[in-house]
């Protein structure tokens, strides 16, 4: 199969492995895709049986580069990553160019700051928003709050948080607004502890010397886990934040299409 025959199909042009669990890989980015970042696209491998084997990934990298960029877990027997963990520079996936998602600009109030929460791969689509000037515009603050087991695990995060503060993009834009907050809660680290802990307790409030989130100053956008996103809306709530959409923006927002187990 070639792109003439099947236009669903893009071209593998980098595959880094963070760990022997996390991998990154960047793709031909179809002339026709637009999109938002933080939005998700459909995205998989022919089957055993001839069938495309899809789900749903956020595209990591902003709505300005030339190329996209995923982030996955590997499932050894999962359906679709036992093999695309194996995929290398020059193969082929398929990659349906209809990308819809809840953790948009659009679907926020505006609002002082914004909190970026997620766990593992969930860091996806704030990568791609991270990378956006569009969030430093609209934000004064942007608070990355990214929780993972150990800290191997954070390192994907870590490195592209770094090569911001050098974007030659949006390096002066990221200064003094980007926070970035990483836990680990499996392996000792300078900060420990899950999100919804650290903001319950005020904890993360307290290191980053801002005060309890409240619906006049904060939003937020979630994305892991479908228990990880039931307990963080929870403790969002708590706070008197709303969930918003596209059709209704409030003050937070969580992606329910994740990547998570199984794939």
């Amino acid at each position: 199969m070639n792109q003439q025959i099947n236009p669903d199909l893009q071209t593998v042009t980098a595959v880094t492995h963070w760990t022997d669990r996390l991998f990154s890989f960047r793709v031909t980015r179809p002339q026709s895709l637009r999109f938002r970042s933080g939005e998700f696209v459909m995205i998989g491998l022919p089957g055993d049986n001839g069938k495309p084997i899809l789900r749903a990934y956020s595209i990591a990298s902003p709505a300005w580069d030339d190329e996209l960029e995923f982030y996955s877990i590997k499932v050894p027997d999962g359906p679709l990553t036992s093999k695309l963990q194996h995929i290398e520079v020059g193969q082929e996936i398929i990659l349906r160019p209809k990308p819809v998602g809840t953790l948009v600009h659009d679907a926020l109030l505006p609002g002082k700051r914004v909190w970026f929460l997620a766990t593992g791969t969930g860091i996806a689509p704030f990568a791609s928003l991270m990378r956006d000037p569009e969030t430093y515009e609209k934000f004064e603050q942007v608070i990355m709050m990214h929780t993972c087991r150990t800290v191997a695990e954070l390192e994907y995060g870590r490195k592209l948080v770094e090569d911001l503060r050098d974007d030659p993009l949006i390096g002066e834009m990221v200064e003094g607004k980007l926070r970035y907050y990483p836990t680990t809660t499996r392996e000792d680290f300078h900060h420990t502890g899950r999100i919804t802990d650290n903001l319950s307790s005020g904890k993360v409030f307290a290191d980053l010397d801002l005060p309890r989130m409240n619906p006049d100053e904060d939003r937020a956008m979630v994305c892991g886990s479908l228990a990880f996103n039931l307990d963080v809306k929870e403790v969002l709530e708590g706070f008197g934040l709303r969930e918003g959409a596209n059709s209704e923006p409030r003050e937070y927002v969580v992606e329910k299409a994740f990547v998570g187990d199984g794939v």
